[in-house]
């Protein structure tokens, strides 16, 4: 499938509204739009939690399932794990991700 959604991040400055490209991560979006608050170190291969969000305001279900590797790699992320902590670079974007909300913690390091 291709073409756009429109998803938002909610950063410590407010919210941003952007256009996403279906397939890509929820990362390469946000550092495509320069979204503050996303650094991606790593550039997307799991290695840095650089990109950590809350997906508090994603229905979960919405999401693919975290792997092991995210899982471990969250247990090093600066900000405050929360139950809804996910990679950005983990997250793809899908139709179905249409107008919802990724939350950017106040700081990745």
């Amino acid at each position: 499938m291709s073409g756009t959604v429109t998803i938002f991040f909610e950063t410590p400055q407010g919210l941003r509204e952007v256009g996403a490209k279906i397939g890509a991560s929820v990362m390469e979006t946000a550092v495509m739009n320069n979204v503050s608050g996303i650094e991606a170190e790593c550039g997307g291969a799991c290695i840095c939690a650089t990109c950590h969000v809350y997906t508090d305001k994603v229905p979960q279900e919405l999401l693919q399932p975290m792997s092991s590797e995210e899982d471990d790699m969250l247990d090093m992320a600066t900000a405050e794990r929360r139950s809804t902590s996910r990679l950005s670079c983990q997250l793809r974007v899908t139709a179905e991700l249409e107008n919802t909300v990724f939350i950017i913690p106040e700081s990745q390091f």
